[in-house]
């Protein structure tokens, strides 16, 4: 399983529909991938909050309508991150869109953990409340967004679900970037699962990126991670690891609390 994490920069005197423009144009250099995944709020910046509502687009917006042209033009599944999606009752969500090869939206995350310690996006933007997976053929997909990746029972009930495979899309700054590596890992180690996390490169509203997105595997090892600006990020896997590694190790049979362990 080929995957490619495409680590964008968000440039803040690009516009919006530029920006678009060269996401796609991104995907559709990676036909050869079965898996693409853009970062969190790319068509906005994760922390450029005063543009979340004026950005703000339906789940059949000019985003998702040119992720899925590239999706289908690619002929590969495509995570393309997340948008700020307006809900039909004017709600504000942080919403991933997963896309299968022939461009229709089969899968939306709307994000459960809101950053900001009541500032930003935790004010401005609503809450999702439920797990989601992704059908993939190779391997079944748990999605994460940025923030979500400090709560590892969220992770928990992806396992349950049947994740063999975390995606986790951010705006991840710079400051805090050991945590991002740190907590990347641990995700993995403790659930015994893929982690593709791909955050972005650049400055959003002042904010500086940490880039540095990571490729993890199943044993906790860095398999791939890249540096501090804009490039792709692509990595082969093998989604029978998983199995051969809970089955050399079987921790997650001795769990004790919480939901029960998967079959």
């Amino acid at each position: 399983m080929r995957a490619s994490l495409i680590q964008f920069e968000v440039d803040p005197f690009e516009p919006v529909a530029a920006r678009r423009e060269r996401a796609a144009g991104l995907v559709r250099s990676l036909g050869d991938s079965d898996l693409v995944v853009l970062p969190e709020l790319w068509p906005v910046g994760a922390f450029a909050f005063e543009s979340f509502t004026t950005e703000a687009e339906p789940l059949d917006g000019p985003t998702a309508e040119a992720m899925a042209a590239a999706a289908r033009d690619a002929g590969v599944w495509l995570h393309a991150g997340s948008i700020v999606e307006r809900a039909p009752d004017g709600a504000l969500f942080n919403t991933s869109l997963v896309f299968s090869p022939d461009g229709a939206l089969v899968r939306t995350y709307r994000k459960i953990h809101r950053f900001g310690f009541d500032k930003g996006e935790a004010i401005l933007m609503s809450a999702g409340t439920e797990p989601v997976t992704v059908p993939h053929p190779q391997a079944t997909l748990g999605l994460a967004t940025c923030y979500d990746l400090r709560f590892p029972e969220l992770f928990r009930a992806l396992v349950d679900a049947g994740s063999r495979l975390f995606v986790v899309p951010a705006g991840w700054p710079e400051r805090r970037r050991e945590h991002w590596t740190l907590l990347a890992r641990a995700r993995a180690v403790e659930n015994q699962c893929y982690v593709l996390a791909c955050g972005t490169a650049g400055t959003h509203a002042g904010v500086e990126q940490a880039g540095h997105s990571i490729v993890v595997g199943p044993w906790g090892e860095v398999l791939a991670e890249a540096g501090a600006d804009e490039e792709v990020l692509t990595v082969d896997l093998d989604p029978k690891r998983v199995d051969t590694v809970r089955e050399e190790f079987p921790a997650l049979k001795d769990r004790v609390l919480g939901n029960a362990p998967p079959n």
